[in-house]
């Protein structure tokens, strides 16, 4: 197959998936805020959404515009990609109307700690952290996956905060969470006999 074919279909799958998590956003936002949730992080959303958004922008013009080989790498890298997708169905699923692309807190919830969640703190952006090296690693665009890399962590330097202080004001969070890191399961847990 062409690579720019598979380039195409490769990227239009993930757009599409992408519209499909903005939908179920927003209804689980809808439930959420039907249900008392308070919105934290709305200064910074604007800045994430568009960090997204141009991450396709500019992956897209790489490929078209440079289109390098795929990398002899790229079973390694779609094997990645895979993975990234289990664990981003196995994080929404486990969150259910909690997921969220927005900081959404409902007030004396207990907080899920089922899926992922029993393993570390941020498995969601474990996922898209992954993706955004991943994705455009598998065609090339290397100019595209160390950028956004770099614009994620200042992203996440200022979301995840935001995220846990909000988590921490409204609910048990740093309880429930003590024995959790943020992205890396502990190995050993001092808790276990």
């Amino acid at each position: 197959m062409d690579n720019i074919l598979l380039f195409l279909l490769f990227f239009i799958f993930v757009v599409f998936q992408r519209a499909i998590e903005l939908f179920v956003a927003r209804k689980n936002e809808k439930w959420m805020k039907d249900q008392g949730a308070l919105e934290f992080g709305s200064n910074h959303y604007q800045y994430m959404v568009f960090m997204h958004a141009l991450f396709f922008v500019f992956f897209f013009i790489e490929k078209i515009t440079i289109n390098r080989d795929v990398p002899q790498f790229w079973p390694l890298l779609l094997s990645v990609f895979v993975f990234t997708q289990i664990m981003r169905f196995w994080v929404i699923s486990s969150l259910g109307k909690y997921w969220n692309t927005k900081i959404l807190v409902l007030p004396n919830v207990n907080v899920i700690r089922k899926g992922p969640y029993r393993f570390i703190k941020h498995p969601n952006y474990v996922v898209v952290t992954l993706e955004l090296i991943v994705v455009p690693l598998l065609f090339g665009a290397y100019f595209t996956a160390i950028l956004f890399t770099i614009l994620n962590l200042l992203m996440l330097s200022v979301r995840i905060p935001a995220e846990e202080k909000a988590l921490n004001e409204l609910t048990e969070y740093e309880g429930s969470f003590q024995s959790c890191n943020r992205f890396l399961p502990k190995l050993l847990n001092k808790y276990d006999n």
